[in-house]
């Protein structure tokens, strides 16, 4: 009877290795196969762009890189977010709607202080949020949905629904330039992708922003100070989401709160389509800057073929769905 323990057990496990080993074996196919996809979805992609006419054309190239440059700023923040396991933010949109109204009427301070201003704005607001969500543990989905509504309604209140525009001539003429032959707003663009990827990579912060996301509790456990970190990584998201409020309102000459409209929702496409899992613990900018590039592709794309806008929406849905159902067969 001593010898039937180990006995069974090893019968057991010769039985169940060619299983196990089969298992692994269709996940590594399952695996090879999503990349083949990615990739020539990804190829068809690219020759497509270069098969249209215009799209390498200098209008066309400087409607792409601007089209990066204000979501991309959008979607570092939500890659932070999402990293964090606080799955997506619904207002960052109108974060970035309302800074452009609070540089606008602080413009008058000054070029830097009203930078200063919008910047700050961002960043409490989005603070806010994270220490809601970090402190009292509310579900981030339903407070981004409330913060939403709350700033909708004080833009509202305050503005009466109207713009505030700024003068033709005066310090934001600044930041409508270029910088080594590129336009301001895709330099921001590049420092803000630089800025968050180091954070994320090489901070102390970055390492807690991942071990939160993989699991709260073992990140207590390991000492990690939750909330603390929660509410850094949604300060940081709302900096890098009022770094398109400014260029907006700078680049049109007014604010107004339909500026922001869409953002949300193609920076949750350019996250998504980076690779990012909306489960946390896993991403980077770097990805989430080849999802921007992506969805912005595509946008610029669908303009240049005569479509119409719904067509835009329709089209980045598909993808998002399509790399979901990717990502859900390949792990």
């Amino acid at each position: 009877m001593s010898d039937g323990g180990p006995v069974s057990a090893g019968a057991t496990g010769q039985r169940l290795g060619p299983l196990v080993n089969r298992l692994r074996g269709s996940r590594g196919s399952a695996r090879r196969v999503v990349a083949l996809v990615r990739f020539a979805a990804l190829a068809g992609l690219v020759a497509g762009a270069l098969l249209t006419p215009g799209f390498t054309s200098g209008p066309s190239v400087l409607a792409l890189v601007t089209t990066m440059s204000f979501i991309g700023c959008v979607a570092v923040g939500m890659t932070f977010v999402t990293i964090s396991g606080n799955i997506m933010a619904f207002c960052f949109g109108a974060t970035a709607a309302a800074t452009t109204l609070v540089f606008a009427a602080t413009l008058g301070w000054g070029l830097l202080p009203a930078v200063i201003a919008a910047l700050a704005f961002g960043g409490i607001v989005t603070a806010a949020q994270g220490l809601v969500i970090g402190y009292l543990r509310a579900n981030p989905i339903i407070v981004s949905i409330a913060t939403l509504a709350l700033i909708n309604g004080f833009a509202q209140t305050a503005t009466g629904g109207q713009s505030l525009y700024l003068e033709r001539i005066g310090p934001h003429e600044l930041l409508k330039g270029k910088i080594a032959g590129l336009p301001v707003e895709f330099v921001l663009f590049l420092a803000v992708v630089a800025i968050g990827q180091f954070l994320l990579s090489f901070t102390r912060f970055g390492r807690n922003v991942y071990m939160i996301g993989s699991s709260p509790r073992a990140a207590e456990a390991a000492g990690v100070h939750t909330v603390r970190t929660v509410v850094g990584t949604y300060l940081w998201a709302g900096l890098f989401v009022a770094v398109p409020g400014v260029m907006l309102a700078a680049r049109y000459n007014s604010a107004n709160m339909e500026y922001g409209s869409g953002y949300d929702y193609d920076a949750i496409a350019g996250v998504l389509v980076g690779g990012t899992p909306i489960h946390g613990g896993e991403g980077s900018v770097l990805r989430t800057l080849a999802g921007v590039v992506i969805i912005a592709t595509v946008q610029v794309l669908v303009i240049l073929l005569g479509f119409r806008q719904e067509w835009q929406y329709l089209l980045t849905g598909l993808i998002v769905l399509f790399v979901m159902l990717l990502h859900t067969v390949g792990s």
